[in-house]
């Protein structure tokens, strides 16, 4: 495995403030950093404001949670550059790169410079409302265009590259990064794309009488979703928050500028052998839950 020569020297932590075992871990892993005369900075990665607000004069952003707290950091870190070390506290861990009962035979060697970084694509989606952009936002995994609390369906008129395609009568439609392709997509019967495509996923939630397939789209193509409802729909942003939508808006998914960089110690063909691991402890945890 080739070195990354690269100087940590302003290192964030950031806890899940939900998860007892996070705060402690990260005030342990601050101490470590001192003690080798490093500048750490501990901050819940609830506290979006401040962290964005800190995170350009980061040079590593160390995360104490699940998923969820990597999909949080990602969005705050991606324009300032700055690489994720994620640590599993949290259940579910498909971006964490290693568990924190090794965290002090592994973090000494990449504060050395033994690790590679992996780039993963990102989604930068925007709210329309006729010639009004609204909104616009950063995902990681997925951006979903669906119904609201009503179980209606909702009629989503979808456009590739500006040509249109079809329009789907569903529940909704996920538009994924292959990151994004081993989260809800895959629950919805999605395919699993390697986390280095440059892909994107559109792929419908429970359609009716309409296509019934996902569709593999090119890291450059543009996807335009028109809304057509009678209710309020619903725009969800990596499954952490919503933004209403209204009849005639247009949601509009593009390839982002920006990429996530997550910091690895294993080795490049890690993947499908992790994703093997995740999804038979999660099956394991069902069955005897």
């Amino acid at each position: 495995m080739a070195d990354e020569k690269r100087a940590f020297n302003r290192i964030g932590i950031l806890f899940h403030p939900k998860l007892p075992a996070s705060l402690p871990l990260g005030e342990e892993i601050a101490a470590f950093l001192r003690e080798r005369g490093l500048e750490p900075w501990l901050c819940s990665a609830w506290d979006e404001d401040e962290v964005k607000g800190r995170v350009c004069d980061l040079d590593l952003l160390i995360t104490l949670g699940g998923d969820g707290t990597v999909l949080r950091a990602a969005r705050m870190a991606t324009r300032a550059g700055v690489p994720i070390l994620a640590m599993k506290v949290g259940r579910l861990g498909f971006l964490s790169e290693f568990e924190p009962s090794v965290w002090r035979e592994r973090l000494p060697a990449i504060l050395e410079g033994h690790f590679w970084i992996e780039e993963r694509m990102m989604l930068h989606a925007e709210v329309l409302r006729g010639e009004n952009r609204l909104n616009a936002y950063e995902a990681l995994n997925e951006v979903v265009v669906s119904r609201g609390a009503l179980a209606r369906i909702v009629r989503l008129a979808t456009y590739i590259d500006g040509g249109y395609m079809t329009t789907y009568a569903a529940d909704g439609i996920i538009v994924a990064t292959p990151t994004g392709s081993t989260a809800y997509a895959l629950a919805v019967g999605g395919p699993i794309l390697p986390p280095e495509l440059k892909n994107i996923l559109v792929i419908p939630i429970a359609p009716h009488l309409s296509l019934d397939r996902a569709i593999v789209l090119s890291q450059g193509a543009s996807v335009r979703i028109e809304v057509s409802t009678d209710h309020r729909a619903m725009l969800t942003v990596d499954g952490q928050f919503e933004v209403a939508v209204m009849d005639g808006d247009n949601v509009r998914v593009t390839a982002s500028p920006n990429v996530a960089r997550f910091i690895r110690t294993r080795e490049r063909t890690y993947f499908y052998r992790s994703l093997m691991k995740r999804l038979t402890i999660n099956h394991t945890e069902e069955a005897e839950g």
